[in-house]
């Protein structure tokens, strides 16, 4: 942004009378990001089953309970248009709708439903077959196709069929790590509606409410800001706070208790991943010590994000995991945590002290990614878990998440 200003969330709506999200340059942005990664390599094509993948190099999405039984697919060949194969109706709507698709280059497809329809029904073969004549026709038969993530017997298939495959999913990670700034738009956008989420979920968060009941409270209002897909959202307390059990439960937050909450939610496809705790009524010195430290690990690896910095440097900041009741980094893995955001919700970079160490990535302005701090408190039970998302810019970082973490947040005090 100009002038030092902060990166925008602005309204949802298109609007005449100021720039926002430019969705046909997003579009163009993604698209060749794709198509510099397959001319980069040394693929004929590129056939995409990850959905993320998909909505890169096509710019269509449908709901998550399809979009990702490995039915969807598409094609990008060196020189070509994009592809796509899309459940039944699907096709027809975005030959409709989705006007930079050639309408014949959207096509129905039907693989099996992750093996509920069996290889032996031939739609895998046909499809094989399909696909290798528009290689053929794009004369890159004899060049590797780059896939992402396949079935074994469509994978067989292939290779029965002479076609030779490769690994495309490598290429496309790191295609969508620089993030346009639409997509930084957008996951500004996504942050902002999670920061109201969070002032609801503070004025509801009393004794005798539920885990449950916060995840619901979350669900509705997420939707009726305009989230496309809430993925998940934990919600811990007391006793369950350590370990982190990752998920939710019925149990009834009471009086004292340590709280902390992740909201896993897109805004047009752009992620979340967003921790805060907070004390219920109260905090004892165990929890507000406990957070103090989670913080401390948070600060330290904000300060020290900037381009030219490598992910080896962020994850020696975080203490080791023997250094938090732990026996090794595996066990401890997802803890003290960095990871990109974007279309999908653990995208590059990944930082931690279980794979940074020894293989570390160049942290590159465009870059956005979360960073997540977690302290076990000296009560034996209760835990801190903080999350800021981050945009690498030229000289540092600036942060997404605004919902105020610097200090444990206790939420209708007595």
């Amino acid at each position: 942004m100009p002038d030092g200003r902060p990166i925008p969330a602005p309204g949802h709506n298109a609007v005449d009378f100021e720039q926002r999200v430019d969705f046909g340059r997003l579009r163009d942005y993604r698209l060749a990001r794709a198509r510099a990664a397959l001319e980069s390599s040394e693929c004929g094509a590129f056939l995409l089953f990850d959905f993320y993948n998909i909505r890169y190099t096509t710019q269509t999405w449908i709901g998550g309970a399809l979009g990702d039984k490995m039915t969807r697919y598409a094609l990008l060949t060196r020189g070509g248009e994009p592809m796509l194969w899309d459940f039944g109706s699907a096709a027809k709507h975005h030959q409709l709708y989705s006007p930079w698709l050639e309408p014949e280059n959207c096509r129905a497809g039907m693989l099996g439903l992750r093996g509920a329809i069996s290889p032996e029904a031939g739609l895998m073969r046909d499809a094989v077959t399909q696909i290798k004549d528009l290689l053929t026709q794009a004369g890159v038969a004899d060049s590797p196709v780059g896939v992402d993530i396949v079935e074994p017997p469509f994978l067989f298939e292939m290779q029965r069929q002479g076609l030779k495959v490769v690994d495309a999913q490598q290429l496309m990670l790191d295609a969508r790590q620089i993030k346009s700034s639409d997509e930084i738009t957008l996951l500004s956008q996504a942050a902002a509606m999670v920061d109201g989420v969070y002032q609801d979920i503070v004025e509801a968060l009393k004794p005798g409410v539920r885990e449950n009941e916060i995840v619901a409270l979350a669900n509705k209002r997420l939707y009726e800001m305009g989230s496309d897909q809430v993925e998940a959202i934990n919600a811990v307390s007391g006793e369950r706070c350590n370990p982190h059990p990752h998920n939710f439960s019925d149990r009834l937050i009471r009086p004292g208790d340590q709280a902390f909450f992740d909201i896993i939610q897109s805004y047009n496809g752009y992620r979340t991943c967003y921790y805060r705790t907070f004390g219920v009524g109260s905090a004892t010195d165990a929890q507000r010590d406990a957070y103090h430290r989670a913080r401390e690990w948070m600060d330290a690896a904000i300060r020290i994000v900037k381009p030219g910095v490598g992910t080896d440097d962020v994850a020696r900041v975080w203490p080791a995991a023997t250094e938090f009741g732990f026996a090794n980094e595996m066990a401890a893995f997802g803890l003290q945590f960095g990871h990109g955001l974007g279309l999908g919700l653990h995208e590059r970079p990944i930082i931690s002290r279980l794979n940074s160490l020894d293989s570390p990535v160049e942290i590159q302005p465009g870059m956005v990614f979360a960073l997540e701090t977690y302290c076990p408190a000296s009560d034996g039970f209760s835990a801190a878990r903080i999350e800021e998302e981050v945009v690498v810019t030229e000289t540092g970082v600036e942060v997404l998440t605004k919902f105020p973490a610097q200090d444990l947040f206790v939420a209708n005090p007595y």
